[in-house]
């Protein structure tokens, strides 16, 4: 009997450690998804703003202005790339707003 107490024990430990090990781990899990999506919708909303920069009179047409809006649009999609899989703790009604800045902004660069 003292056999299997000590092994039930070790198990009990193990399980103990093994759940202390995953709460830790899903923690840092949410604070990077956290931060990713926080990094992609700060990086799209300057990607508005520089298109709608571009646009202006004073400004359209500036190639300086053209390629940061292509180095953007890359940095944007590896950030979509790990944002894909730490998806969820997005948020979508602030991902809408922007969606919705960057039609619009899109819409008025087509029509100059």
């Amino acid at each position: 009997m003292t056999v299997f107490n000590v092994i039930f024990l070790f198990s009990i430990f193990g399980n103990i450690f093994l759940l202390w090990y995953l709460i830790r781990i899903l923690r840092k899990f949410v604070f990077v998804s956290e931060n990713i999506a926080d990094l992609y919708l700060t990086t799209k909303a300057f990607q508005v703003f520089v298109r709608t920069l571009y646009s202006m009179d004073s400004y359209h047409g500036e190639p300086m202005i053209g390629e940061l809006i292509l180095r953007l649009k890359e940095v944007n999609l590896e950030i979509d790339n790990f944002r894909d899989i730490f998806e969820h703790t997005l948020d979508e009604e602030l991902e809408d707003e922007l969606d919705a800045a960057e039609e619009a902004s899109s819409n008025q660069i087509k029509i100059n």
